[in-house]
């Protein structure tokens, strides 16, 4: 086959703007475009097929392995699949006489693997080469693509939103939800010609490798952050070459230099003060509760708004910009985010601890000192209760942090408030990057937009 790599994951960012702007876009009148027919999926090319997905994929085989007792395998399950990634992520290691009811499906590489329990939940995935001849559970249907389909091309045929929701309406079953290997491969797929299928799959493919390398950019900056917060907090804003010059002091934290202190969180934190919004009833006012706040990112990513005379019951603690939110409900969850400037003078749940930074402590830092790991497990040991597991105000306010002087607090927050900015910029592009895989799949799919002649045409054996 000759191919061109006009898509790489490396200029992804301009094949992002020139694929859109070099393709040749299917208006939507009611009329059928020139060279398009009506089809059972709505319009698409005369030179495109609709078939039945059994008429594209083998009949693969099952078997036992209880019947080679000393064979070592690797065993899939539908647990093994991030329906986020759409990868294979994780599987079991069995050996035959061990094996479970449910391994009994034999997978190549290349194949598709589509799950037909709770299939809304979109469990799919391609087999690849290190998992050739192994062993998947009988809850997954196996697509092994015929000559007429590449094998990249089903896997995003059947991907789409479009073919999991087509699959999901034919569930039987309330509490184990399912459906048949039958139900999924009489479902209708559109089939281009061969050439245009490998030109439709190595574009998504390319978008798809530039958001597994955005994850693990993303990924690596984690671990950075976590590494630099154990250095910071540990030996101060001091290059990890000099950390052996640090005069160093034993605490109740464990070692920290010899010109830090240690505080309580109460010390440094002033008292905030509770209203309650009926009294004010035609107020308008934003709302922060638990489920406000991103775990991940440590940020209010969402709010209600609410008048004085409808306000929840929780909603009593006033709050300012620059304040540091800790939930004590459940603070294993770690649901810890500081104030933004557009939610100053607003109100927050009572399952917030609100931390008010003193002239003493930069709030910054505060707030990167209450999210370390090692700060929250000892807080956690303090929750009572199992089913609404908690702590108090005062659980967190007679806990300790490291307290720096003021210039060294404000380095270390800047240190780690510049990786937060690497962080969020790599979310941002991957994020960028998941609407367009989400556009080019739907639009290449449905023909919609087509890619140019000369593109497709690299692709012909």
């Amino acid at each position: 086959m000759r191919k061109k790599e006009i898509f790489t994951a490396e200029n992804t960012e301009n094949a992002e703007v020139d694929s859109v702007a070099s393709v040749r876009s299917v208006a939507n009148t009611d009329d059928l475009p020139d060279g398009f027919q009506m089809t059972e999926l709505g319009p698409l090319p005369k030179e495109w097929r609709v078939v039945g997905l059994g008429e594209v994929v083998e009949k693969t085989r099952q078997l036992d392995p209880g019947k080679n007792p000393d064979w070592s395998f690797k065993y899939i399950d539908v647990s093994s699949v991030d329906n986020e990634l759409l990868r294979i992520i994780t599987y079991q290691n069995f050996i035959g006489e061990k094996a479970p009811s449910r391994a009994r499906k034999s997978i190549k590489a290349g194949d598709v693997l589509f799950a037909t329990v709770r299939p809304y939940l979109k469990r799919v995935a391609m087999v690849p080469s290190e998992l050739d001849g192994h062993i998947c559970s009988t809850a997954f249907c196996v697509l092994r693509a015929k000559s007429e389909i590449d094998a990249y091309y089903l896997f995003f045929a059947v991907s789409q939103d479009s073919f999991v929701q087509r699959v999901a309406e034919h569930q039987r079953g309330s509490s184990y939800p399912a459906v048949t290997d039958q139900d999924v491969l009489r479902q209708f797929i559109p089939l281009p010609p061969l050439a245009e299928q490998r030109a439709i799959a190595h574009v998504l493919r390319t978008v798809q490798r530039a958001k597994e390398a955005a994850d693990g950019v993303i990924a690596a900056l984690k671990d950075l952050k976590k590494s630099l917060m154990q250095h910071l907090f540990t030996y101060g804003p001091v290059p990890v070459t000099e950390r052996e010059r640090v005069a160093m002091q034993e605490s109740e934290l464990g070692p920290l230099p010899a010109h830090w202190r240690v505080v309580r969180l109460g010390e440094v934190a002033e008292k905030t003060r509770q209203l309650d919004p009926c009294k004010t009833p035609d107020w308008s006012f934003k709302y922060v509760d638990v489920s406000s706040i991103d775990n991940e990112s440590l940020r209010i990513t969402r709010c209600q708004s609410f008048i004085g005379k409808e306000a929840p019951s929780r909603a009593r603690k006033q709050i300012k910009f620059g304040d540091v939110l800790f939930a004590t409900v459940r603070p294993y969850l770690k649901r810890i985010a500081m104030v933004p400037s557009e939610l100053d003078g607003q109100i927050c749940s009572t399952a917030f601890c609100v931390l008010r930074a003193k002239s003493e402590i930069d709030a910054c830092y505060l707030f990167f000192a209450v999210s370390q790991e090692s700060f929250v497990q000892r807080i956690v040991e303090y929750q009572r209760g199992s089913s609404y597991p908690a702590v108090t105000d005062q659980d967190l306010l007679r806990e300790l942090i490291p307290l720096p002087p003021l210039d060294e607090q404000r380095e270390i927050a800047r240190i780690l408030q510049a990786v937060d900015a690497r962080i969020a910029a790599g979310q941002a592009r991957r994020a960028a990057l998941e609407e367009l895989f989400k556009t080019l799949l739907h639009v290449l799919m449905s023909a919609r937009i087509r890619l140019p002649a000369e593109f497709v045409i690299q692709f012909e054996e």
